[in-house]
């Protein structure tokens, strides 16, 4: 039986629809898994979530080099100084030219070289760093745990992470004096004043999914789904598909995400599965036959 997957926003945010409780409480829902895209996406390709190779990953997929070096996203982020400490508040989202970014990694470049690392710009807003093969990494937090959050608690800890908290500071003090962000301010635009190291590890071998295509316009979906050999498709969510597949609406909003469980719950058949993978970690499994149980009352939060 093909099983069609929809990633989706947090169900807190969709949970106000009458129409989506219901098919909830006709549904069955499973047990909850950790929350976050990650999590999500190693669920679906047989990887650890919480400790997938994102850099190397992203890297591979726009300039297959990633070979076997050990690899670092280093985005360009916005810290903001508080009274009791540092709060992130952007990370990758900056909308930095290509000029931007080259002006804005010239001096970070000797330091980083100093510690053994190849500052590499992906993209403007996607930096990675390339480590030499068998690098040690502790564990780094990805950003949409941080967003909003206080960073002390999630810069790497303990003596391990002594190095990284040490290096993260330093950037820090070579960006925050950086001529590029007083021309930002002049705009009215948001200083990149940090660079957010996370997602770091070697290329991992072709993952095992049952996974045949996935529709998503997110840099890393795409990106893990080029490395497992699964189709991408563009375009309208598909009404009619052999094997399984996944659809990725997670960064949709409420109405729009509501309205496209709609459309693929309408057009579900006997012979497929519609699994709700909401990125909060909650997670339903929906048949056909299933829309017709009355009986049952609506989700309730």
């Amino acid at each position: 039986m093909n099983t069609h997957t929809l990633l989706l926003p947090p169900l807190a945010r969709l949970a106000d629809e009458p129409a989506l409780r219901r098919l909830l409480g006709r549904g069955d829902r499973l047990p909850a898994q950790p929350p976050g895209l990650l999590a999500a996406l190693g669920e679906l390709f047989a990887l650890p979530g919480t400790a997938l190779p994102v850099a190397a990953l992203l890297r591979e997929a726009a300039a297959h080099d990633a070979g076997d070096s050990v690899w670092l996203c280093a985005d360009p982020a916005w810290v903001q100084a508080e009274m009791s400490g540092a709060r992130l508040l952007a990370c990758g989202t900056l909308g930095l030219t290509r000029a931007e970014a080259e002006d804005l990694a010239r001096p970070l470049r000797p330091l980083l070289g100093d510690a053994g690392m190849l500052l590499e710009i992906t993209s403007p807003d996607r930096w990675q760093l390339r480590l030499p093969t068998g690098s040690p990494l502790p564990t780094f937090a990805a950003p949409e745990a941080v967003l909003g959050e206080q960073l002390l608690p999630h810069l790497p800890q303990g003596v391990e992470g002594r190095r990284w908290r040490t290096l993260f500071t330093e950037l820090q003090v070579l960006l925050h004096q950086h001529s590029r962000n007083r021309v930002r301010a002049q705009q009215g635009l948001a200083p990149v004043n940090a660079l957010w190291l996370w997602g770091g590890g070697a290329l991992p071998a072709r993952p095992r999914t049952a996974l045949t295509q996935v529709r998503s316009s997110d840099a890393l979906v795409r990106a893990l789904a080029q490395h497992a050999g699964v189709r991408i498709v563009d375009g309208s969510l598909p009404a009619r598909a052999s094997g399984d597949r996944c659809s990725d609406l997670a960064a949709l909003d409420p109405q729009s995400a509501r309205a496209a469980i709609a459309q693929v719950a309408r057009a579900l058949r006997r012979d497929e599965i519609l699994r709700l993978a909401f990125i909060d970690g909650a997670r339903w499994h929906i048949r056909a036959a299933q829309r017709w149980r009355f009986w049952r009352r609506a989700w309730r939060p």
